[in-house]
């Protein structure tokens, strides 16, 4: 489904990714980790193309390295960012509108849909999405992008500064994308959520990929985890 293949990405003159290969099948929840400044979210970003890289990117075998992001988007890969990008003057239902792809005549998600899932949004809908408390952003960015109804959804540090009954709730949805048939990419600092859901992980360290395996194989990594992970 989506396979990257000895990707170099820059800021610039920095050189941040080596040579990173991975792949995602359909309907797999992998994760991606790895302490800060270790290249995850660049990984995310050249997939996306939001930064300069050389390599290959293919989804579905179509290349998609030198495509901008609204085309990459359209081809089925949503992306949540860490910095939670709602429209602060737009009402939540306001938001959740703007993620539609109208091209999609069936598309597998609605509001209804979303405020099933987080009801905390449908009491909300009519609210300025810039009033919300962190935990509901989150949300709204979470369901916006589903909204587009991507194949693959790639999201960046979902549970950062959240409070663990929202992280709970956040893994929950995670797993209720993948009832439904889609791929995600999880950017993930806390290893118990992502060792939890995640068929497969992927450890990343100074811009390269250090360790690929199943949940199982990492928990028994002693030493991928103290070299990699643990502070």
């Amino acid at each position: 489904m989506l396979k990257l293949d000895n990707l170099h990405a820059f800021y610039g003159k920095s050189h941040v990714l080596h040579g990173v290969s991975m792949d995602i099948k359909p309907g797999e929840i992998v994760s991606l980790l790895g302490r800060n400044g270790s290249g995850r979210s660049t990984t995310v970003k050249a997939i996306m193309g939001l930064v300069d890289g050389h390599g290959s990117v293919k989804w579905n075998d179509r290349e998609l390295l030198g495509k901008k992001a609204f085309e990459i988007a359209h081809e089925g890969i949503g992306y949540v960012p860490e910095n939670r990008d709602i429209f602060p003057k737009l009402t939540v239902h306001q938001n959740l509108l703007l993620g539609e792809k109208r091209r999609n005549k069936n598309p597998r998600w609605s509001c209804d849909d979303m405020y099933a899932m987080f009801p905390r949004l449908k009491e909300r809908q009519h609210t300025e999405a810039g009033v919300l408390s962190g935990g509901e952003q989150q949300m709204l960015t979470l369901c916006r992008t589903l909204m587009g109804d991507p194949d693959l959804i790639m999201i960046d540090e979902p549970t950062e500064g959240l409070a663990p009954k929202i992280v709970e709730l956040v893994a929950e949805y995670l797993k209720e994308l993948k009832r439904r048939g889609l791929s995600v990419l999880l950017v993930e600092q806390k290893l118990t959520i992502a060792l939890a859901i995640s068929e497969r992980c992927y450890v990343m360290g100074h811009g390269r990929v250090v360790f690929e395996g199943t949940p199982d194989d990492l928990r028994s990594n002693a030493y991928i985890r103290k070299e990699w992970l643990e502070v």
